[in-house]
């Protein structure tokens, strides 16, 4: 039995469609993982300008805290009087109230002296994770794009020079624009009218969240395309994963002769659109391919079934050759040509229901899978090229951010904008995550898909399923498009996130450090304050000077035990306020770096991909269809 469904599994028939069906279900899974790193990629968007925009207010608000305090001044042993007349009273404290915080008032204490001018940029040099290529494997290269990226005009240029000279106080910036026409060349102009006002960082990151929202927006035909319920995973439980993924939610299909009942699991609830009452909707893309893999598990238990009679039957046609050669019993040779002649019949039923469902293929194929791929490249173009036009206005932004100029502030970093920046490195890191999730997940999804064609072309039976496949308009498609997906530049904007996520992890690292030595300088602080106070309770019991049998001072050694933790004290305190300002110039260094180098990443990622995709487009169109579709002239 082993020997025979080996010998069956070898059949060449029976292996194409066994391969056939393994890329039916490779190209279910791929559908499924595609709507879902759609959604995915477009809440990222989302989430990621929120993140920027909270961060950015919290570094701003730094500069008006509520009610936090500076660190006080140190207090100073009084010096050593003589012994006569008896001593003063000991010098009032400072408020022992004043702790040193996160966040920082005014208070009564001696202000602190001018802070230095600003370190010079070479001293950030170490924090840049956009290197030249030339000291750095895997750099986002400033030219790469050069070609398709878009000219600002001259007169913006001018207004931006103009409108720099003005800036009253960092930090803030004038708007890099006055008004500037986002020409593509094809559909649309996205006129970018920027004041002459002065702009801080939360008024720059604003507008970046803007074209980040209109960028998310942008996907929302090609959400409905792949059944995306509108990118919020309603069924979403508490774990983070999507409820009801998998489930089988009723039998495969039913005998031979009918039409074969769906698996349709994932549809509803992770990428699917349902119609009232829960039915799929008709035509729906999910529905096409479940259909399709339902058809090609049944076509492939029918070909093993044909191949089987057609071994039987051979192995009984020559049983019979032999009994008639050996004059056998008639009886024995009657009942041996009926039996062939019944595998006959069964191999004639067999072949029909094998023509019968590869025609339900063809038809699904050609009739519906088609016209949806068509109409997925087209939703694909319409969204990387909104993507485009958002990222180049937000590659235009950030140019504004260059004429910040980092104060040397001793404002701490709070609480607050300590989590805002982990906010922030974790939403840079899962946009990063589902850039290459949904790079990936098409590139599945488009490479299943063609290999089912390639093995589908083959000839099945006595029906050729295509005569060639050139002939075979979506195999066309499906070629095209792999291409595109495989000559796609997406380890450029891959790197170009992960730059950002670099930088951030920086001034995260930065902030961290910062409260460490702040717990630091507070111990320092409290630990010279108690020794403060038993200082002072010696000098008001035994006077500035307690002598000894031996001869030793007692209060006199306090007292120099004192001043050498007061100088500790004092060197931690200036720690403290160097670290923050590190902190504060690295927040703004890292952002002017990292911003302009992963707009320009991921323009020219979408620029590339809407020329793409335009060229599948206008090659897959029926004749009746066509008709001119501006192209993007970059």
């Amino acid at each position: 039995m082993g020997c025979c469904y080996s010998r069956l599994e070898k059949e060449e028939i029976v292996s194409r469609c066994k391969a056939r069906k393994r890329y039916m279900k490779q190209f279910v899974k791929a559908r499924h993982a595609f709507s879902a790193s759609h959604c995915m990629y477009l809440r990222c968007l989302r989430t990621t300008g929120s993140a920027l925009l909270q961060f950015a207010t919290a570094e701003t608000t730094l500069h008006h805290p509520p009610d936090h305090h500076l660190p006080p001044t140190l207090p100073t042993p009084p010096p050593p009087q003589p012994p006569t007349p008896p001593p003063p009273p000991p010098p009032p404290m400072s408020p022992t109230s004043e702790t040193w915080t996160t966040s920082t008032t005014n208070t009564a204490t001696t202000p602190l002296p001018p802070p230095p001018p600003p370190p010079p940029s070479s001293t950030w040099d170490f924090w840049d994770p956009f290197m030249p290529s030339s000291t750095r494997s895997g750099t986002v290269d400033e030219e790469e794009w050069e070609d398709r990226s878009t000219t600002v005009p001259s007169e913006t240029v001018a207004a931006t020079t103009v409108g720099a000279a003005s800036v009253a106080a960092p930090p803030s910036a004038v708007s890099g624009f006055s008004k500037i026409s986002v020409s593509t060349g094809t559909t649309s102009e996205m006129a970018v009218v920027v004041s002459t006002k002065v702009k801080d960082l939360v008024e720059i990151i604003k507008e970046l969240d803007e074209y980040f929202l209109q960028a998310a927006d942008s996907g929302g035909k090609l959400s409905a395309l792949l059944e995306v319920p509108a990118c919020t995973f309603p069924g979403q439980g508490s774990s983070g994963k999507v409820q009801g993924y998998g489930k089988n939610l009723s039998p495969l299909f039913g005998s031979w002769s009918s039409t074969p009942k769906l698996n349709v699991f994932g549809c509803d609830g992770m990428g699917g659109v349902t119609a009232v009452g829960g039915s799929l909707g008709v035509g729906s893309h999910c529905s096409t391919v479940e259909r399709l893999y339902a058809w090609e598990k049944k076509l492939y238990q029918e070909v093993k079934n044909m191949e089987s009679s057609k071994i039987e039957h051979a192995k009984r046609v020559e049983q019979l050759r032999k009994m008639e050669l050996k004059r056998a019993d008639y009886m024995k040779t009657e009942k041996a040509k009926k039996e062939v002649e019944k595998l006959e019949s069964v191999m004639m039923v067999s072949s029909q229901a094998i023509e019968s469902t590869s025609d339900e293929i063809v038809k699904l194929r050609e009739e519906e899978l088609y016209p949806q791929l068509v109409e997925l490249v087209k939703g694909l173009m319409g969204m990387w090229r909104n993507l485009y036009e958002c990222h180049q206005v937000q590659m235009h932004i950030v140019q504004q951010l260059k004429y910040l100029h980092a104060t040397q502030s001793t404002d701490p970093t709070s609480e607050l904008h300590r989590q805002a920046g982990l906010q922030l490195e974790l939403e840079v890191q899962q946009w990063h995550q589902s850039f290459c999730s949904l790079v990936k997940s098409q590139r599945d999804y488009v490479q299943s898909l063609t290999g089912w064609l390639r093995l589908s072309l083959f000839q099945i039976g006595k029906t050729a399923l295509s005569h060639t496949k050139q002939d075979s308009p979506i195999y066309a498609l499906c070629e095209e498009w792999h291409l595109v997906v495989d000559n796609a530049p997406d380890n450029v904007a891959s790197e170009g996130i992960k730059a950002l996520l670099t930088a951030v992890h920086a001034i995260v690292v930065q902030q961290a450090e910062e409260q460490k030595q702040k717990k630091r300088a507070d111990s320092s602080y409290k630990v010279l304050e108690k020794k403060m106070s038993v200082l002072r309770a010696l000098e008001r019991k035994f006077g500035p000077f307690s002598s000894s049998s031996n001869g030793k001072d007692h209060v006199g050694d306090k007292r120099a035990k004192v001043e050498s933790l007061r100088a500790k004290t004092e060197e931690e305190r200036g720690k403290y306020e160097k670290t923050i300002k590190v902190t504060r110039a690295m927040t703004l260094s890292n952002l002017q770096i990292g911003l302009p180098h992963v707009f320009q990443a991921v323009t020219g990622f979408a620029n590339v991909w809407t020329h793409g995709f335009e060229s599948v487009y206008n090659r897959a169109k029926r004749p009746e269809e066509v008709h001119d579709v501006k192209r993007l002239m970059l």
